[in-house]
């Protein structure tokens, strides 16, 4: 693994660091006046004397208050793991000193709350349940800003406390990568913590439908289930089929209104997304009459592995429309959401412009072009869901061809969507890349695979949901935020805990905090004890992100990763997942997939240098278009091809060529090694491979040059 991707699962802080934090996050608190709250509340005021919190302290609930007591019963479950505290809950009249206390205001803001602590104990003032239990997660957080177990001695403080935005989000991609129903409700967990309310569901996509819809049974029984891309893949043979394993998993109806109602209980809305008419393969390969079929090249043989934008879309006969409306029928009935998701995003009009039959569709409804004829499938399917009382959300993509007044727009190309549909008076959710997009490296250190762009934890913190372009009232069409954890490249379970903590308690502060309380520093001094609470909840947060001191360049003699080389180009940076080994953490390899090529700065060369390069392959499965034949590849010497180093620049003649025949046998990383010739001073390094085609490419996991006259020592 390489240094810069290990995760906080290693041991605690030593005791002394552990200090240091605590001391610093009291030295902003005392110095703001803000206790250790994440997000941060519109107002606190400090008191003399404190609260001691132990497990003789009861929570008292009004007596027939369900929603009160769920939230009590929340709190004290939060406790229980954290600081290993029993405390009771019960109804009726709370005694005079020493309890916990949840009440019932009328009226106020949603998810508003009050959380008064005295040295007499602590009392949460709320309207509606959301404000009872984020007030008890307040408290919880007032309880845990100094790690350790037992009684906790709580500060007095008077907090007043409403959220910025009513949507405040994270989607997760499930269709590139299945999560275990066990794996979505511990993130919906930790979801609730950060006083974040909507968990948006990415279900279908090209390369898998996990919705199981009673009436169309194959889009899981097919849809589900894909094939790895590369040749480590290829090889795993199932032994009871005689063919490559399928991979994937689906969710049933049951598993989701389980975790339906298992948000709920955390304030929290499950939106679904059911992508139309693009991302569409998953569904096309399990009903072959959804897809454009009087086009060849339009078929889908079975359910791809490529990432990318492929052109499948639906068609648009009245038996696909019919279909699609069945769909949306069972996914209302599954979801209780105001609104419910049909994407809308990257649907390539080729295959319906190539088809006679779309052609002739269009004039039949009197559309002009392409974008009109969307617009017109994805207003059929708006006034469905509007016929079940829901409402239409939608990619940006979806102002294109015109949209109906009463549709809403998530904006991820950027902020402009957002503006544009706030100008022409929808509402609106500001959900852009690259900054939202947490499938991006959390800095330049960060060596994990994802997209090679980065987004700091400073980048989430410092994004305003609301652009000075907008006018007030045009603002206010901006009903929140949301950051999307897109899976390409997060195979497991706990590298989707990696690119999302601790980001998301900076996403959770800038969509509640106003915006004038925004402080980085302030906000990075709390998030130490936060740091605390994600250990003690075992989430699997990266720590790469937190010292924006970046790490120093290897020196010769060491070895210096991808993530430390220099792309000789950055027009797609993608640092990609090695497709072995199939079990087990696999490397990832840093490149512009439309130009492999690394620099090695500053190598001295005065006395020649031995040179080692870690090499592997990765499938080449990406959906382009025609943008592949826009990458050009170094002619091979030998069959296999070979890695070139040429000096001060990447064209020329190159100083040192290694073959490539002893790696392209292996689906893993395989050391290469040769030696540069002596050239006075220092010198910049170009690595790029000669290969006859694009699939696989070769990548480099990390260079070596070295003194040869140097002692070697061992990695």
């Amino acid at each position: 693994m390489k240094p810069a991707v290990r995760r906080a699962i290693a041991p605690l802080l030593t005791l002394a660091l552990a200090s240091t934090l605590s001391l610093t996050a009291a030295s902003a608190q005392t110095e703001r006046q803000a206790p250790a709250l994440i997000p941060r509340p519109v107002a606190s005021t400090p008191s003399a004397g404190v609260f001691a919190l132990t497990e003789a302290a009861p929570i008292v609930v009004p007596r027939g208050d369900a929603e009160a007591a769920r939230a009590a019963a929340y709190f004290a479950d939060l406790m229980r793991r954290t600081r290993g505290l029993n405390l009771t809950v019960r109804e009726g009249d709370a005694p005079v000193r020493g309890a916990v206390v949840f009440r019932r205001s009328q009226g106020g803001r949603a998810d508003a709350y009050r959380l008064d602590v005295t040295e007499n104990g602590a009392t949460i003032v709320a309207g509606d349940f959301g404000g009872l239990l984020y007030g008890g997660i307040s408290l919880w957080q007032l309880a845990t800003a100094e790690a350790g177990q037992g009684p906790a001695t709580l500060q007095a403080v008077a907090v007043e406390d409403y959220p910025r935005f009513g949507w405040r989000g994270v989607m997760l991609d499930s269709a590139r990568h299945y999560q275990s129903p066990e794996f979505i409700k511990g993130f919906i967990d930790w979801m609730a913590t950060h006083k974040l309310n909507v968990f948006h569901w990415h279900l279908t996509d090209d390369q898998a439908w996990r919705l199981e819809i009673k009436r169309y049974p194959r889009l899981t029984e097919v849809g589900g289930w894909r094939v790895h891309a590369g040749a480590a893949a290829q090889k795993d043979i199932d032994p009871t089929t005689g063919r490559p394993r399928l991979y994937g998993g689906v969710y049933t109806q049951d598993q989701v209104r389980d975790i339906v109602a298992y948000a709920a209980a955390r304030n929290i809305v499950v939106v679904p997304e059911i992508d139309v008419p693009g991302h569409a393969s998953a569904a096309v390969a399990a009903y072959p009459e959804l897809g454009v079929t009087d086009v060849p090249s339009a078929a889908v043989l079975a359910v791809p592995a490529d990432w990318g934008v492929y052109p499948t879309l639906f068609n648009v006969e009245e038996s696909t429309l019919f279909f699609l409306e069945n769909v949306m029928d069972e996914v209302v009935a599954l979801f209780p959401s105001e609104y419910v998701h049909i994407g809308g995003d990257e649907a390539v009009k080729d295959q319906w412009k190539a088809s006679a039959r779309v052609q002739e569709r269009m004039r039949e409804l009197g559309l002009a072009d392409e974008e009109k004829l969307q617009s017109w499938l994805v207003a059929r399917l708006e006034k469905r869901l509007n016929d079940h009382g829901r409402r239409m959300i939608g990619w940006d993509e979806i102002l294109e061809g015109g949209i109906n007044p009463n549709a809403s727009v998530m904006s991820w190309r950027g902020v402009e969507g957002a503006i544009e549909a706030a100008r022409l008076g929808h509402d609106t959710v500001m959900s852009p890349a690259p900054v939202l997009y947490l499938d991006n490296r959390q800095s330049a250190d960060d060596g994990s695979p994802g997209r090679g762009f980065t987004s700091t934890l400073r980048d989430v913190y410092s994004f305003d949901p609301t652009p000075d372009e907008l006018t007030p009232e045009q603002a206010g069409r901006v009903i929140g935020v949301q950051a999307n954890l897109f899976t390409e490249h997060m195979r497991t379970e706990d590298r989707v805990e990696y690119q999302a903590f601790p980001r998301i308690s900076a996403l959770a502060e800038m969509a509640w905090t106003p915006h004038e309380w925004m402080d980085f520093a302030d906000f990075r001094a709390r998030l130490d004890p936060q740091l605390a609470r994600y250990r003690s909840l075992g989430v699997d947060y990266a720590t790469i992100g937190l010292s924006e001191t970046p790490a120093p360049t290897p020196q010769d003699g060491e070895r210096r990763y991808d993530h430390q080389l220099k792309l000789c180009t950055a027009a797609l940076p993608l640092s990609l997942i090695d497709d072995a080994p199939l079990e087990g953490e696999r490397p990832a390899l840093l490149m512009d997939i439309f130009n492999p090529c690394w620099i090695y700065q500053s190598a001295d060369l005065s006395r020649g240098l031995n040179f080692e390069a870690a090499v592997g392959q990765v499938p080449f499965n990406f959906q382009i278009g025609a943008d592949r034949e826009k990458i050009r590849l170094g002619a091979p010497r030998t069959p296999a091809g070979e890695l070139e180093i040429r000096i001060d620049g990447c064209e020329g003649e190159p100083a040192l060529i290694i073959p490539l025949a002893e790696a392209a046998g292996n689906d893993g990383i395989t050391t290469l090694s040769g030696r540069l010739p002596a050239r006075a001073g220092r010198h910049d390094l170009c690595l790029k491979f000669t290969q006859k085609q694009l699939d696989p490419m070769w990548g480099v996991d990390w260079v070596k040059v070295s003194d040869p006259a140097a002692k070697r020592e061992d990695d």
